[in-house]
């Protein structure tokens, strides 16, 4: 399935403002679509100027119509004189009979989609609801008559508001959990059956309507917790957009407000509301968790350090040549696997950007292996990207261990060496070669020393991976490395 932005690069024409506001106005479109009690479909002008679906929302609050996904797909011809008429006037459009589709009666209506500031619309939205949906309830009039109210701001170009492009959305409200209506001056109008109930819970058993909906928050509210909260008399009052969360004793609920506009004037607002007491709990442990793994990797790299440390001190405690490359080979396999623990102690997940920890590998690797020739340092090509920390600690000394071969021997007599390492992501494999301007050396030639045993242990049985040694076609050895990342999706699914 091809994303909004893949989907508009291909099919669409659109300049990169207006093809963001439609991203914006995409991650709103849940919550446009359960307000409308109705599915609704985005349209994009298409090179060929037809229109393309670039986004379906199936109403969570209502029956659907849409039984199958229409994204990606042209528009159905039983629509599009609705959307071009809609486009052309730049004004919503709804026919007076109902549309057909797929043997359902159906009413739609096309919404002129504007970017702020701009004066011809950049899109269409449809709303597509049935007929015969019984919508008579107070609850459900309130949700369409709030839908209406976010239809015509998305045709003058009022919503979404691109503020709220980065505000959070964990535990982010939705219609269904909780509605609250106020008019400009911040009484309530209507709140929705869910909305009372989080407000009962929280200590509040009357009604809301007639009142302030800043009275009831601070009569409900923890006193330290409103006053640190400085956010919150600006979305409870509807004057600003955003999203906070309200304290009333051990009840955490997440409160979103979205200011309602007529011809670019404040009429009111809606406030969307979620008890998120236990996601939020949740979340401290998980963050708790995760401080804890950082902090035992930080541990654990401070650990292979020091035992790196302490073979260097024994390294000049002997005068054996045959000893001091063993140590040193064994300081450079413990400071590979230190480089990915410390690159694991910096981030929340178990993923590591092995990029990063190549790029530090490398000239580490490099630098111990040479023992007074000329300087040689790697270079990186390609992306490795992201990997889970048991698939990137054998990669990384995996690589150490042939960079250091391609310095020591590769290189030995080489003036101006060089060592290549090559990354490259394509569909389920991860390529990674490593490659010099040496002489070069036959496969047959490879020993079985200590460092090809670990090369070879790790690529077959902690990689799932195959790798080959030859001669490259410019002179010098290659060695390629084949990764199935099949294996590394699935060693991700059982984090």
């Amino acid at each position: 399935m091809l994303t909004l932005a893949e989907l508009l690069a291909e099919q669409a024409s659109l300049p990169p403002d207006d093809a963001e506001w439609l991203q914006d106005l995409v991650r709103e479109g849940q919550l446009v679509a359960d307000l409308s009690l109705a599915d609704i479909a985005l349209w994009a002008k298409t090179r060929e100027d037809s229109w393309v679906a670039v986004a379906l929302f199936r109403a969570s609050t209502a029956s659907t119509v849409f039984y199958r996904d229409i994204v990606g797909k042209e528009i159905d011809a039983s629509w599009e004189t609705l959307v071009n008429e809609c486009q052309r006037r730049g004004t919503m459009v709804e026919p007076t009979e109902p549309i057909w589709f797929e043997e359902t009666a159906t009413l739609v209506r096309a919404i002129p989609i504007r970017r702020r500031g701009g004066s011809e619309p950049i899109a269409v939205l449809t709303r597509h609801a049935l007929v015969n949906d019984n919508l008579d309830n107070r609850q459900a009039q309130k949700f369409i008559e709030a839908g209406e109210q976010i239809y015509s701001m998305i045709a003058e170009g009022d919503f979404p508001d691109p503020s709220q492009r980065d505000s959070p959305k964990l535990g982010a409200p939705r219609a269904s959990d909780g509605l609250i209506k106020i008019d400009r001056d911040g009484t309530v109008t209507y709140a929705s059956p869910n909305a009372l109930s989080s407000f009962n819970r929280m200590g509040f058993p009357a009604a809301m309507e007639g009142m302030s909906l800043a009275e009831v928050t601070r009569h409900v509210g923890n006193t330290e917790a409103l006053a640190a909260n400085e956010m919150l008399p600006m979305v409870v009052s509807g004057r600003v957009p955003g999203q906070t969360d309200f304290l009333a004793g051990p009840t955490i609920i997440a409160l979103r407000g979205i200011p309602l506009t007529q011809s670019g004037e404040r009429i009111g607002a809606i406030l969307l509301l979620r008890d998120v007491t236990e996601l939020r709990r949740q979340e401290r442990e998980l963050s708790s968790k995760n401080a804890t793994i950082r902090e035992i990797h930080h541990r654990v790299k401070n650990n292979l350090q020091t035992v790196a440390s302490l073979l260097r001190i024994q390294s000049r405690r002997t005068n054996s040549i045959e000893v001091k490359d063993a140590i040193a080979q064994a300081m450079r396999r413990v400071e590979a696997i230190a480089v990915v623990h410390d690159a694991l102690a910096t981030g929340l997940s178990q993923t590591v950007d092995f990029d990063d920890v190549a790029a530090r590998v490398a000239p580490l690797a490099a630098e111990v292996a040479n023992t007074g020739g000329p300087s040689v340092r790697p270079t990186i090509e390609g992306t490795f990207g992201d990997l889970p920390s048991e698939f990137a600690t054998p990669l990384a000394i995996v690589l150490t261990e042939l960079i250091t071969n391609a310095v020591e021997h590769g290189l030995k007599n080489v003036i101006e060496g060089k060592v290549t390492v090559q990354a490259e992501r394509v569909a389920d494999h991860l390529h990674v070669s490593v490659s010099d301007n040496g002489p070069g050396v036959d496969a047959s030639s490879i020993g079985q020393g200590l460092g090809t045993q670990i090369i070879r242990t790790l690529v077959e049985n902690e990689l799932s991976a195959t790798i080959e040694w030859a001669r490259a076609e410019a002179g010098g050895t290659l060695v390629a490395i084949d990764i199935p990342l099949r294996y590394v999706a699935a060693a991700k699914g059982h984090k």
